[in-house]
């Protein structure tokens, strides 16, 4: 799925308007209506702000770790049994555990 249609899914799931999220995004309505029909190949500003107004956020992946990206995130986050978090570096581990159980960062 490409960007563009991700951005369009999540601002119907959210029942917002291409008004509402040009408004937001600082775009006028036409530019947001003319990059989901495809009529125009948007700036990537554009769409970062789309996205931001939307609660999103744009990762570039190289395209060859795309199906392994994808993979690990249908998985929640586990590869091969391990619980998450496994294999990432102890700090990042240790801050997510604190987020969870509510320890000062």
């Amino acid at each position: 799925m490409s960007i563009v249609a991700q951005l369009a899914d999540a601002r119907k799931r959210r029942g917002m308007t291409q008004a509402a999220l040009a408004e937001a995004a600082g775009l006028s309505r036409m530019t947001v209506q003319r990059i989901e029909s495809g009529d125009i190949d948007p700036r990537l500003s554009s769409l970062l702000e789309m996205a931001r107004v939307l609660g999103l956020e744009a990762l570039a992946v190289p395209s060859a770790l795309r199906p392994e990206l994808e993979a690990f995130v249908r998985a929640g986050g586990r590869l091969l049994a391990q619980p998450a978090g496994a294999g990432a570096p102890p700090s990042v581990v240790d801050a997510i555990g604190r987020q969870h159980d509510g320890t000062p960062g």
